[in-house]
């Protein structure tokens, strides 16, 4: 599954949020045409909980690297889920 962003973001003054989806063999995301700087990222694993006591769900994370999203999967496979991010615009 490739990237999917949204595309209705919301802008106020030079700020944009940008939402969408990434899938399970997606490393990056990469928003260029959207943003010119990226200040926070974050991303929502679609992962499952893994059958222990209690459940643990082990989830991607996000690191930012000027304009791109780079997801870092446990084991180092990510899991795909949504992301959302909020820079300056471009």
């Amino acid at each position: 599954m490739a990237v999917t962003i949204d595309p209705r973001p919301t802008v106020f003054g030079d700020r944009i949020i940008v939402t969408g989806s990434y899938g399970a063999s997606d490393t990056t995301i990469d928003l260029t045409d959207l943003l010119a700087s990226i200040d926070f990222a974050g991303v929502n694993s679609a992962a499952s909980p893994v059958a222990t006591t209690p459940p643990v769900t082990v989830a991607d994370t996000a690191a930012i690297s000027n304009t791109t999203i780079t997801v870092i999967g446990a084991g180092g496979t990510t899991a795909g889920g949504t992301f959302l991010a909020i820079g300056r615009r471009s």
